[in-house]
């Protein structure tokens, strides 16, 4: 999949360069602020040992905070009508032709669903998103339990998800990768195991992508992946999970018909292996402590079954 990115300091979209403009300006202005206080200091302790004053005399001392008091807000005003600016700049991008994506944020996971005016062509999964590179997109954010943040630091600022409310972000990718978010809002125990990527790809990779994900799950070739399908639903994955051509069709927790393609598990808590999927299976809080999937009681050779299963869910 390449490297991955997650620095506010490496924009890959218009949004995104704006904000790092920002940064590099309060970072540049600071480093001047310092060195020209440092600078007043010591111009203060030489002359005053030069002339024998511990303190400068009145008329002096008036005139330096004068002028030190005038630069601060010339400064200060810069600075704001910067930052103004580049909020104003940040929430201005055209729509016109935009992909529409929804995100709801979950204790402790993603759900992301694609938008189509035909129901049956809307694609929905977990933790990743697929983007196409130099066309706009809107993201409605959206929170089912507590508070969370959407935050790609490489393509634009944090926005929240609010129980109850809905918000939204509009952001274009220009550079081909894939760029790591985070929840940025302190949402509960494992918080911090609550990441997401987005894969920023062609429009032609995209489009394939988006048709690959609407297909229905392929059905087992061998008689353990059959006896994996079995158990997921006859057990209790198919109390929680979808799993498209299945009678598995729950929605608490993230839809795994495609759950193969996806490099992670747990939302960015470990790699998508067989060895990290099969102890998912076993026992999920031994991986991720407080998530909402309980131990499911399997024996071995049911986790091995579901384990050949789930793989299979390209």
């Amino acid at each position: 999949m390449g490297s991955i990115i997650q620095s506010a300091l490496h924009p890959a979209g218009i949004q995104a360069a704006r904000i790092s403009s920002l940064w590099w300006l309060m970072f540049w202005t600071s480093v001047a602020v310092y060195v020209a206080v440092l600078a007043a200091v010591a111009f203060a302790i030489t002359r005053g040992r030069r002339t024998g004053h511990a303190v400068p005399l009145e008329r002096s001392t008036t005139r330096s905070v004068s002028l030190a008091t005038a630069l601060s807000i010339v400064v200060l005003v810069t600075l704001l009508f910067a930052s103004v600016g580049t909020g104003r700049a940040v929430g201005s991008l055209p729509t016109d032709n935009a992909l529409g994506v929804e995100v709801t944020g979950y204790q402790w996971w993603w759900s992301v669903q694609y938008d189509n005016p035909v129901p049956a062509l809307r694609v929905t999964t977990a933790n990743e998103l697929h983007l196409p590179v130099g066309r706009p997109i809107v993201i409605t954010l959206r929170a089912f339990d507590v508070i969370h943040s959407f935050w790609v630091p490489s393509l634009h600022g944090k926005v929240d998800l609010v129980p109850g409310r809905q918000n939204k972000m509009a952001l274009q990718i220009d550079k081909p990768g894939v760029y790591r978010g985070q929840c940025a809002e302190y949402c509960g125990l494992q918080h911090a195991h609550m990441a997401f990527s987005i894969i920023a790809e062609s429009s032609d990779a995209f489009e394939q992508w988006l048709a690959a994900q609407r297909t229905e799950a392929p059905k087992p070739s061998t008689p353990e992946q059959t006896r994996g399908l079995d158990v997921v639903e006859r057990g209790p994955c198919a109390m929680c999970h979808t799993i498209r051509g299945t009678f598995a069709g729950a929605r608490f927790g993230p839809d795994l018909t495609h759950v193969a393609t996806r490099s992670t598990i747990g939302a960015g808590t470990v790699s998508n292996t067989p060895e990290h999927l099969a102890a998912w299976i076993r026992n999920p809080q031994h991986l991720k402590p407080g998530t909402r999937m309980p131990p499911l009681g399997l024996s071995q050779e049911e986790v091995q079954s579901v384990t050949a299963y789930l793989q299979t869910l390209r």
